[in-house]
């Protein structure tokens, strides 16, 4: 039996047509999820790209122990796990920040390839060569823009003027990556493969005809990778519907290709003995709560409720929707129990295989999210609290401050825009409680 687990960068769950989306265009995920189970409440734990990896690899919770680093060198991390146990390991991805000096992303695979050039990797070293960027860029006149953003951007696009056609965009260079590695080196039974694609992460530029798909009438400037922070005073509101196009547009671009990938693994007599997960790290901002990207460590639905697909290899499960909450801590697990070798110790997630089966009807009465030494949150089937801790930095109008609670009812509000904190202060209380207790009881030994 095989695993394959398929991960495209800040995909909201809100973004794909099996998720109620209905109008952006996702038939092959859509396809896929009605021949898999459907997970319609996982939130990812540890935010953003790196923690959330590290929570996929070791079945762990980061939250109350690390941020954005490298694995540790003791780490029980999955791929080390499977391939002590016999399986043939690989990583593809196109994810710069796992090939950044001194990360260890790449530990434990016996193939490893990085498709190199994505957002600010320094790949094209061209330092002479100018670029034009005011028709794809927009700076909001601080000092970061000429000390950090604009040189950020400028290298991405050298890095991307190599394109000559829909293949040498990013999606295309990892799909065709994982395709090759499948019909040349790949064993046919005890295959674990991670395909880890950096779209819809920003920059939002996919090919034609996705980069005027939900926005044909546009005329403005083609900002495709804002300065992530706050709209007001920086974006207009036709600029921010735009972006939100655009990443629509990639959304579909990576749906196209994630196809791609499905049927070669199905031409190659893979499909029928493959556990197939489709997932993401988190979700992203596109001007929801006057924010543009990740620019805030807000653990709010819009980034840590994500999509999750599985395919079980038996079949079972095929068009099941799971509505109990689920965490990324139980992606591990899952895919040991699927394999019937036993998690590494210290797991703290729980296979997801008992809900696929039908044969649990919930895992656990919550989630936590959130950012490390930021802000912790905590879900149940009703509400959603938040906790903004001492190393929040608010600006200085924003009410999040260091030690503040917000609280939502998530049936009646599931935008989150009622904070009722001072009108129930009861369950706040018992929530943050619980999330208190709970945190300081996990253990990473």
């Amino acid at each position: 039996m095989n695993v394959v687990v398929i991960v495209a960068d800040s995909l909201r769950y809100d973004h794909l047509g099996c998720n109620g989306n209905d109008w952006i265009a996702t038939p092959n995920l859509d396809a896929f999820a009605a021949e898999g189970t459907r997970f319609e409440r996982t939130y990812s734990e540890g935010l953003p790209t790196l923690p959330t990896r590290t929570t996929y690899w070791t079945g762990r919770y980061t939250l109350p122990f690390r941020g954005w680093q490298s694995p540790e060198p003791d780490d029980p991390l999955l791929a080390e796990h499977l391939w002590d146990k016999g399986y043939t390991t690989a990583l593809i991805t196109d994810v710069y920040h796992m090939h950044k000096p001194g990360m260890s992303f790449g530990r434990g695979y016996d193939a490893v390839r990085f498709v190199r050039g994505q957002e600010y990797d320094p790949w094209i070293v061209a330092p002479d060569e100018t670029v034009d960027d005011t028709q794809y860029h927009k700076y909001n006149g601080v000092d970061d823009d000429e000390a950090l953003w604009r040189p950020r951007f400028r290298q991405y696009l050298k890095n991307v003027s190599v394109r000559r056609s829909e293949d040498d965009f990013f999606a295309p260079r990892v799909v065709n990556e994982a395709i090759r590695y499948l019909e040349s080196d790949a064993p046919k039974d005890g295959l674990f493969l991670w395909v880890d694609l950096f779209d819809p992460h920003e920059p939002w530029d996919p090919p034609p005809p996705f980069d005027s798909m939900y926005a044909p009438e546009y005329s403005g400037q083609v900002l495709i990778d804002p300065i992530p922070g706050f709209v007001d005073g920086y974006l207009t509101a036709e600029e921010v519907q735009h972006i939100a196009a655009l990443y629509a547009g990639e959304v579909s671009f990576v749906d196209k290709w994630v196809g791609k990938l499905f049927e070669a693994m199905r031409r190659l007599g893979y499909w029928e003995n493959t556990l197939v997960v489709f997932t993401t790290d988190h979700g992203e901002l596109l001007g929801e709560r006057g924010c543009m990207r990740k620019a805030r460590p807000w653990p709010y639905e819009e980034l840590s409720r994500i999509p999750l697909l599985l395919k079980s290899a038996d079949g079972v499960g095929a068009g099941r929707r799971v509505h109990t909450i689920t965490q990324t801590t139980d992606l591990l697990p899952t895919i040991c129990e699927a394999l019937g070798i036993e998690a590494p110790a210290g797991v703290h997630g729980k296979s997801l295989l008992p809900l696929v089966r039908g044969e649990k009807l919930k895992l656990r009465e919550f989630a936590v999210s959130g950012f490390h030494g930021q802000s912790w949150s905590l879900r149940n089937a009703a509400w959603s609290f938040y906790l903004w801790l001492p190393d929040y930095a608010a600006v200085d109008w924003e009410p999040r401050k260091a030690g503040t609670r917000e609280l939502y009812h998530l049936a009646l509000d599931p935008g989150e825009r009622t904070n009722l904190v001072w009108d129930q202060p009861a369950i706040a209380d018992r929530m943050e409680l619980q999330l208190r207790q709970f945190l300081s009881g996990l253990r990473w030994e």
